[in-house]
Order: C-alpha cells, then sequence, then structure tokens
C-alpha cells in the first residue's frame, strides 16, 4: 500500500500518520473566541501550545472567514500577517506555517518574504484570478477548499442539484486547471460550513469517501463549527467534544489533516484510530 505525501520545501512529508494543523487567528472577529490572537505574547503562547501538543502545522489566518465577516484590505491582511509571520520566523524558524488567504499576491509575499510553506484557500482560487497562477509560480502546497460566494454572502448559495455531484465536479475542474499551471501538491478540503446548510454539511461528512476518487490528500475542517454546536443547542465553547467525535469519523472515513482549534485532542484521536486500524 502505497501513502500519500506533500512536498514541505524540499522534503516529502509522508500522511501515513494524518497530520494535525493548529489554528492561529490573528484576527478580532473569528467565530470561536478562543483562537483569537492578536499581542505577540499571545500568538507566542499559540504556537508554543500547538507544537508542544504535537502540531505538525501552523494555519496562521489574518482574514475572518465566518459566515457574515467584516471585510478587510489587502493591505490590512498583509500588516497583520507581516506582524505575526516575523514573530514566527524568529522564534519557531523550523515550524511548518501555512497562510489562509485567498489573495495572489498575498500568497506570494508570504511565501518568497516569510518562508511560508503552505497555502490554504477558501475561496479555490474564485476570489482572485491570480491565485492559480501564482500557486503554479510558488511550488508550494495549495489546499483547495469548496466554497461559492464570499465570506459576506455563502450561506445564500446553499441550493445544489446534486451536492456531491456538484462538489466533485467543482473539484476535478479547478484540479485540472491547478495541474496544467504545475501545481502539483494539491490538498482538498469539501468546506464545512461554507455554503452549506446543517444537513448538507453532514451529508458532505458522512460521505467523506466519495473524495477519495482524486487520490489526493484530504483535509477536514470542522472544529467547534456550527454543524457542532447548532445540531447539539451549545456553543463553540462546548463543543470540543463534538468535534472530536466528527473528527474520528473523518479518520476513519480517510482524512489525511485535521485542521483545529484543539491539538491534544486531535493527536490522540488519531493515535487511537491508529491502533484500531492496527488491530
Amino acid at each position: 500500500m502505497t501513502f500519500k505525501s506533500i512536498n514541505i520545501k524540499g522534503e516529502l512529508v509522508s500522511l501515513e500518520n494524518p497530520l494535525v494543523m493548529g489554528i492561529v487567528n490573528i484576527t478580532p472577529d473569528s467565530f470561536y473566541s478562543g483562537s483569537r490572537k492578536q499581542t505577540e505574547k499571545e500568538i507566542s503562547e499559540r504556537v508554543e501550545s500547538i507544537l508542544s501538543e504535537g502540531g505538525d502545522i501552523i494555519d496562521v489566518g489574518a482574514y475572518s472567514s465566518r459566515p457574515g465577516a467584516t471585510d478587510i484590505s489587502p493591505e490590512e491582511e498583509m500588516e497583520r500577517l507581516h506582524f505575526a509571520l516575523t514573530i514566527l520566523n524568529r522564534n519557531y524558524p523550523e515550524a511548518i506555517i501555512s497562510v489562509d488567504t485567498f489573495r495572489g499576491e498575498i500568497a506570494r509575499r508570504c511565501v518568497e518574504e516569510y518562508g511560508v510553506a503552505i497555502i490554504n484557500d477558501i475561496s479555490g482560487g474564485q476570489l482572485d484570478e491570480t491565485m492559480f497562477p501564482v500557486m503554479g509560480e510558488l511550488k508550494v502546497p495549495y489546499i483547495l477548499m469548496h466554497m461559492r460566494g464570499t465570506p459576506q454572502t455563502m450561506q445564500q448559495y446553499t441550493d445544489y442539484e446534486h451536492l456531491l455531484v456538484d462538489i466533485r465536479k467543482y473539484f476535478a475542474e479547478k484540479i485540472e486547471k491547478l495541474r496544467l499551471l504545475g501545481v502539483n501538491d494539491i490538498i482538498i478540503d469539501p468546506g464545512y460550513g461554507f455554503s452549506k446548510t446543517l444537513e448538507q454539511n453532514y451529508s458532505l461528512l458522512g460521505n467523506l469517501k466519495e473524495f477519495r476518487i482524486f487520490d489526493l490528500p484530504l483535509l477536514v475542517g470542522i472544529s467547534r463549527k456550527a454543524m457542532i454546536y447548532k445540531l447539539l443547542d451549545s456553543t463553540p465553547q462546548e463543543s470540543l467534544n463534538g468535534t472530536t467525535v466528527l473528527n474520528t469519523f473523518a479518520l476513519l472515513n480517510g482524512a489525511d489533516i485535521l485542521r483545529v482549534h484543539d491539538v491534544k485532542e486531535a493527536v490522540e484521536a488519531i493515535k487511537l484510530v491508529n491502533k484500531l486500524k492496527s488491530c
């Protein structure tokens, strides 16, 4: 059996053991208040926590993508990223850093000026037509997520002719375009919570195996999202248990990377699932 891998700065990183991506939101308005880090002390403590708990990738986001989030300018997004990435480069030079952005020029600057290893684009290249060509030039792994509309309008676009068929078609078309531009490392993310109703999110997760047809690394990001706390009539703060349950299901059904707020619990879930799979 062969295992998928991604090229991180010239080194092949195996996905035989699923990876954990820890979230660092340098925004004032992310949906989960516990993830918001804005001072140097807060950012450093969060990164230290991710690494000490076994996280593999640090995903830095400067643009809140929660439903109805405030739009910010490229200048403000880059200013926030400059602040955080300078801290990370100084204090954690060996860490694998991903940047969550849908803007091509910001992706370029983060890779070329700050050594960022992965670009995580919630829009799948739809919000900035320069993103795909830029990724073709940068030659770093690209996380291709499914979304319709913008973070401000996405929940208006939940009508699908056939949810799974439509999303598979979306990925097939985008992957072909990226391959033609020379993008070798593509990670797909079904985009839980983006342009989907609660029922659609569960249908998508329940059929996660459908995305194995692409034979690409699969990222699942469901940490503390509304699909959990709305179903359980709770809050993001009370959604750790639900997150772990769904992450475990995702791991059993092909997830290669978990994007999470709670790294320790995700690492433990991977260890337990791996043990089950080895029996």
